[in-house]
């Protein structure tokens, strides 16, 4: 039992590990944006691969766990989330790549407006990558259930965002490859947000039992509210 304890223990870390070092990720590539920094950029791009062997290495120890403990109930729930979770977060780590990819385009020309929403969607796509793995760690399906309310902020000023960006392409064609870009790292960050969902109604699935992908917020809500 003791070294059973031991392996969930373990589990438990390098999921909150890999979870920090996406969050951080998030949060550098937006700040590489907005300080035009492009040492920062090629740093986050860098990093993808330290988050690629922590994916392999978290299945290897799930799969490891299956054959050795056979998990039932809330663990094995557990573990089955644990396995998609860092599929979301190893996405996640592959769209900060991708942003920091248009950030050094960015940096290249002069910016194309003052950065407001990009930053506060960054900051906002960051906590929710830092809260969707702690609802994971404290088995908090509340939590989850909030952080997927949470997306609607991001969507709003995702949506924003692109209209703007619309009208400042509009007014000055010659702009369009900055802006373009700028709309992919809006787009980015809106994904992230989205992966940051998926781990959340893992978390809800792995506490209930209940799978939630295609069932309106509200409705999981009543139920939530009714079995309380």
């Amino acid at each position: 039992m003791r070294h059973q304890e031991t392996e969930y223990t373990d589990l438990r870390s390098r999921i909150a590990e890999m979870g920090n070092a996406v969050s951080r990720m998030v949060s550098d590539s937006v700040r590489s944006l907005v300080e035009r920094d492009d040492e920062m950029a090629k740093d986050v791009i860098g990093r993808d691969d330290a988050i690629d062997r922590m994916d392999v290495e978290i299945d290897e120890h799930c799969l490891r766990i299956f054959a050795l403990y056979e998990p039932k109930a809330i663990d094995l729930r557990f573990i089955i989330a644990a396995t998609r979770i860092i599929v979301d977060l190893e996405r996640i780590g592959d769209h900060c790549v991708d942003i920091c990819k248009e950030v050094l385009k960015l940096n290249k020309v002069p910016p194309v407006k003052p950065y407001i929403d990009l930053p506060r969607m960054g900051e906002l796509a960051a906590k929710m990558v830092v809260d969707s793995v702690n609802s994971y760690l404290e088995k908090d399906s509340n939590g989850a259930l909030e952080l997927i309310r949470r997306d609607d902020e991001v969507d709003h000023l995702n949506n924003q965002i692109l209209r703007e960006l619309v009208t400042y392409l509009v007014e000055d064609l010659r702009k369009n490859q900055a802006i373009f870009s700028l709309m992919l790292v809006a787009k980015g960050l809106e994904r992230i947000a989205d992966y940051t969902t998926n781990i959340a109604e893992n978390v809800y699935f792995m506490v209930s039992g209940n799978i939630i992908r295609h069932t309106p917020l509200k409705e999981t809500e009543d139920e939530a509210h009714t079995d309380n």
